[in-house]
């Protein structure tokens, strides 16, 4: 006769927050929070944060930030490249599209850094605390729920489950929060309603060799769009299509994606002409946002709520952004306070609902406007090649003043969230 082992019950956690996702909302709520007491538990699927083509712009809206945390010296003493202004070349001419010299902040540049580099460093600092834990290599298969009134609008979401190397994990928490990126695993399981607004572009990634002093603009024009950031060793390069390209661009052969580079930087032909299919990693961009944040119990935040189109890099700087007003929304529902003998408690449905209220218009302002200047930026088929400025180039070159109002936008953004009212100090 036979017998089989029973399988082991998961593991099971309590936590009072599990923040699923570290990237910068899932890290940086993690930490607001936890300077505030929350016991914060966040959850990354990875084992590091080593991923290379995320975004690496640190604006000076998100600079200001960490310098009202107490951390913006020790973050600038990591290694980093500054920008003051933002160039392109367009037609073969180059301009100042973006000046940043007059924001009303302490840093008056643009840094860029590796994204890793950035969530290694908040990671560090949020591990300090006593209240926060990073939890790597956990990976959220579905969420946990109870029955707290009659039909599908009684159920209320109480944590989520997870498969670790070390076995199956069951955490339960008052909230959680999903800011697990543009495809959330959260997301699609509670329903929330999305709508969808389109993305005239999409995005090709790749390394090209750089060579010592060379200078070129961020962004060129013309067969398609080229965004070349300075890696020190090379440029990591976004090469911008029409949406929906990708596939007739990989039909044409990589000799016909080499000689749509070349006619954008004829500086780079000989070193795009090393470049294989295995070294190219493209991005379908996607441009949507849900209608609602929030189910009883869950809040998404970030790229879950919000998918952003790469222009201007101020995807990153939105996410934070989030993470801010949610810390400073929630932080006092889910913190206990001894001075008035308060338990921490579940946020009510109207709580959570502050976080969009306050986030959705800046989050919907920015799409409109990354989607008026990307207009007219960029080729509308593979074969065509732009050799007219586009309308909002020509408008910041007859208007000096404008170049204030772009770096404006792109530096500070719609809205910026403040840490000052956030309780709690750096160990």
């Amino acid at each position: 006769m036979s017998t089989s082992t029973p399988p082991t019950a998961p593991a099971s956690l309590r936590t009072g927050v599990c923040v699923v996702g570290g990237g910068p909302a899932g890290l940086m709520t993690g930490y607001l929070l936890a300077r505030q007491g929350v016991e914060v538990t966040v959850l990354e699927k990875h084992p590091d944060f080593h991923r290379d083509f995320r975004g690496d712009t640190i604006h000076p809206s998100t600079l200001e930030l960490l310098g009202e945390l107490g951390l913006l010296e020790e973050f600038l003493a990591l290694p980093h490249d500054e920008m003051r202004r933002a160039e392109v070349s367009f037609g073969g001419r180059r301009r100042t599209i973006a000046d940043l010299s007059r924001l009303p902040t302490r840093c008056r540049f643009m840094v860029f850094v590796p994204q890793w580099d950035f969530l290694d460093f908040l990671a560090r600092e949020a591990e300090a605390l006593p209240t926060f834990t990073l939890l790597r290599e956990a990976e959220v298969t579905g969420l946990i729920t109870e029955l707290v009134g009659p039909g599908q609008a009684g159920h209320r979401v109480t944590g989520v489950r997870a498969r670790t190397p070390r076995g199956d994990l069951r955490i339960t928490s008052r909230l959680v929060i999903g800011a697990d990126g543009r495809s959330s695993l959260l997301r699609a399981a509670t329903g929330l309603p999305l709508r969808t607004t389109g993305a005239p572009i999409d995005v090709l990634w790749m390394r090209i060799a750089k060579q010592p002093d060379e200078d070129l603009p961020l962004f060129t024009g013309g067969a398609g769009v080229l965004v070349l950031i300075d890696r020190g060793e090379y440029w990591q390069a976004a090469f911008v299509v029409p949406h929906g390209t990708i596939h007739a661009i990989r039909e044409r052969g990589i000799g016909f994606l080499h000689r749509r580079l070349a006619l954008a930087r004829p500086e780079l032909e000989e070193r795009v002409r090393a470049l294989a299919w295995d070294d190219v990693h493209p991005l379908e961009v996607r441009v949507d946002h849900l209608r609602r944040w929030h189910v009883p119990g869950l809040l998404c935040i970030g790229d879950a709520a919000h998918a952003m189109s790469p222009a201007g890099g101020v995807g990153i700087n939105l996410a934070i952004q989030d993470a801010v007003a949610t810390a400073r929304i929630l932080g006092p529902v889910l913190a206990p306070s001894p001075s008035t003998w308060r338990a921490p408690r579940t946020p009510s449905s109207r709580e959570l609902d502050a976080v969009r209220r306050r986030r959705l218009w800046p989050a919907l302002v920015t799409q409109r406007i990354q989607a008026g200047v990307v207009a007219g930026a960029f080729p509308r088929t593979l074969d065509e090649v732009a050799t007219g400025e586009p309308l909002a180039l020509r408008v910041v070159s007859a208007l000096p003043f404008m170049r204030h109002v772009v770096g404006r936008f792109i530096g500070v953004g719609v809205r910026p969230e403040h840490a000052t009212r956030i309780v709690g100090r750096k160990p």
